[in-house]
């Protein structure tokens, strides 16, 4: 498989229309929370997007939920641009905006458990994390039946 050109930056207003085309694919399968485009312009500061040619084709978002905990969410690949590394070149970046925070622990929520092991998470019981429970978990359709695994990473500072 051949490597591809890979950007990875800071969302910006401009990117709203295609991170809410990119979410919905992901919530329609029910692998997603769905976001609105005003809840996307509202947090945009919080993802980062992958372009290839100037294009974007995958994005991530990081959310604080505690003094030292943040999450990984909605983390989703354009179709075709899979299994080029583009996932896991979001999550550095990511990991990288978590250390410039301060923030140590990483985690999130997922059915990609494997994806995240291959970055160095491990899987981890979700009820370690109230601040998530109470957080997002209260508006998610499957709150008493979730099937999502935790998976969490610790970072060093240094």
């Amino acid at each position: 498989m051949q490597a591809l050109d890979v950007l990875c930056r800071t969302a910006n207003e401009q990117d709203v229309e295609t991170l809410f085309q990119l979410i919905k694919g992901y919530a329609e399968q029910g692998i997603m929370l769905p976001r609105s485009r005003e809840a996307l312009a509202h947090m945009i500061d919080t993802f980062v997007v992958a372009e290839v040619g100037g294009v974007v084709v995958g994005c991530g978002a990081l959310t604080k939920l505690g003094e030292n905990l943040v999450e990984i969410r909605s983390l989703g690949i354009t179709e075709g641009y899979k299994s080029y590394g583009i996932g896991s070149k979001l999550v550095e970046k990511l990991l990288e905006q978590a250390k410039e925070q301060g923030i140590t622990k990483v985690m999130a929520l997922t059915y990609a458990d494997k994806f995240f092991e291959r970055n160095g998470f491990s899987i981890v019981d979700k009820e370690i994390f109230p601040e998530k429970v109470w957080k997002d978990c209260v508006n998610c359709p499957k709150q008493h039946a979730c099937d999502e695994i935790a998976v969490l990473r610790t970072l060093s500072l240094d």
